[in-house]
């Protein structure tokens, strides 16, 4: 299934400016370190096929940097105007990349958590549409310039949240024929249409900045909510004639190469299992077992990238990696650096950066299946930080 996700972010948030007295966009408001807007971005990543951002595009490019997004396309005057933006350049892309679903998201939410996502997306499976959301739980007052005027019975009321998910052809269909509505949210054509939408449950952290106040919140969120862990991973491999030697990702010239059912990178598997291991996921064997003929000489990239969805897929980030070959020979200083930037460019799903990724060798000073030059080990330590919650 192919999913698609629109990013919007064409509103200038003008209850945040009057409430800050800033010019900024909400949506472009530091937070964490980082634009609020990219935060939604990295959290739908891992689970879509692509994301359409919908907005100013030089503002989302700038702050969008570096991410695999579609080129951004301009919004429209109301949301369900930037939706149907972001939909029709959807059904611009190629027959074989046109999305199954689409999830439309706020730009101003940064932090949703994987579980919500994944129930959208699920429930897509039985419903036309779907949204996480959250029951209503104070007493609901309508009142007329400052004075109540009744009470609003809160029993099966809820409050909605994004990203809302629907079968993207439909919905699309919606929006070209839907008369002259101003919907707030996503949900409400389906309604209209007599369509069934289900409803999944939502998160309190998922706020969209509104006030002040809310920066203040999500801050506390994003820097008290992830918790560190820690991960290690110790492979072996013996050499063996004929093979190529591959580590971390890197041919390295040498006389022989190490054995094994995949390609036997050590260093790739010892990351692994520290990944795995900081994750609470058990092994590499777990996951990608040697009795299976799928994985006989395969390249041990498609690995790590796994784990590394792992961590993705809990919004969690990677903190340093830290990688110890232990062997006699090959010299593993002239190709230090060479490793590191292909760690990096593996690892980028995390967000870790190469400054962070170590590499070094020792050796045993002869002694040993090592120091006779049998085969070679690797030991790894990692950090990860994921949300508590989850």
């Amino acid at each position: 299934m192919r999913v698609a996700a629109i990013l919007l972010a064409a509103g200038t948030g003008s209850r945040y400016t009057a409430s800050t007295g800033l010019s900024t966009p909400k949506q472009y408001v530091i937070l964490a370190g980082q634009p609020v807007i990219r935060h939604a971005a990295e959290a739908l990543l891992p689970h879509v096929t692509c994301l359409q951002p919908v907005g100013q595009p030089d503002s989302l490019i700038d702050a969008l940097k570096g991410l695999p997004i579609l080129p951004p396309v301009m919004g429209g005057e109301t949301r369900q105007a930037s939706v149907r933006a972001g939909l029709e350049a959807l059904d611009r892309l190629p027959i074989d990349k046109k999305p199954d679903v689409v999830l439309i998201h706020d730009g101003a939410r940064p932090y949703v958590p994987a579980y919500v996502i994944k129930n959208v997306l699920k429930s897509l499976e039985h419903y036309d549409g779907a949204i996480p959301a959250l029951m209503v739980t104070d007493t609901l007052k309508r009142a007329e310039k400052g004075v109540i005027k009744e009470t609003i019975p809160r029993d099966n009321l809820f409050r909605a949240q994004t990203p809302q998910g629907f079968h993207f052809k439909a919905f699309l269909d919606l929006h070209r024929s839907a008369r002259a509505i101003t919907a707030t949210d996503d949900a409400r054509l389906l309604e209209d249409a007599g369509l069934q939408v289900a409803l999944v449950e939502g998160d309190e952290h998922n706020i969209k900045l509104t006030y002040e106040g809310d920066l203040v919140r999500l801050e506390q969120i994003m820097g008290a909510s992830f918790l560190p862990r820690v991960g290690f991973g110790y492979d072996v491999h013996a050499f063996e004639e004929g093979r190529p030697l591959i580590l971390c990702g890197v041919p390295i010239a040498h006389s022989q190469g190490l054995a094994g059912h995949s390609d036997a990178d050590v260093g790739l598997h010892a990351l692994c299992d520290a990944l795995y291991g900081a994750l609470a996921e058990g092994d590499i064997g777990r996951h990608f077992p040697p009795s299976q003929d799928e994985w006989k000489n395969a390249d041990s990239t498609r690995f790590l990238f796994h784990a590394a969805q792992c961590i993705a897929e809990r919004n969690g980030r990677l903190v340093n990696v830290d990688l110890t070959f232990i062997c006699e020979r090959p010299k593993i200083a002239p190709h230090v650096q060479a490793m590191r930037e292909r760690l990096a460019e593996l690892l980028k799903v995390t967000k870790v950066t190469i400054e962070c990724i170590s590499i070094k060798a020792t050796t045993t000073e002869r002694l040993g299946f090592t120091g006779r030059e049998e085969g070679m080990a690797c030991a790894a330590v990692v950090s990860v930080v994921v949300p508590s919650h989850l």
